[in-house]
């Protein structure tokens, strides 16, 4: 992981140590693909910038690499979770809604777990509530 880090433009071992010794590298990982950037800007000494950076640089590198068996399955629980939300958002925006709108919607809700379907039901259960 240490390793990964100062792989990113912008973050030097000092910093990259400081990272690790404020979050668990899974669950570090699965901020990074997630797009976590509230949990990640909480560290010391790193910015929104600097965050943005290690997403962009470190998200498809998360995927691939080996990790702890408990973490390989939330990451990937996150990540499909995650594509169904997308799918979702799309889908709602094909009948007319406003991509702000819906995001907001959905940041009220729990919806890991979530088929599309079900998604796109509750979804259009929230915002008709609007």
């Amino acid at each position: 992981m240490f390793e990964l880090l100062i792989s990113v433009s912008g973050i030097g071992a000092k910093s990259a140590l400081v990272i690790l010794a404020n979050i668990e590298p899974h669950s570090f990982a699965l901020a990074i693909i997630t797009n976590d950037e509230a949990r990640l800007t909480k560290i010391p000494g790193i910015g929104k910038k600097t965050v943005a950076r290690m997403i962009v640089e470190l998200r498809d590198k998360m995927k691939k690499i080996e990790l702890e068996d408990v973490a390989k399955e939330e990451i990937k629980t996150t990540i499909q979770a995650d594509e169904n939300i997308v799918e979702a958002i799309s889908a709602l925006q094909v009948l007319g809604y406003n991509k702000k709108e819906i995001e907001k919607a959905f940041e009220k809700e729990k919806l890991s777990g979530l088929s599309v379907e079900d998604l796109i039901r509750r979804g259009l259960a929230i915002l008709s509530r609007d």
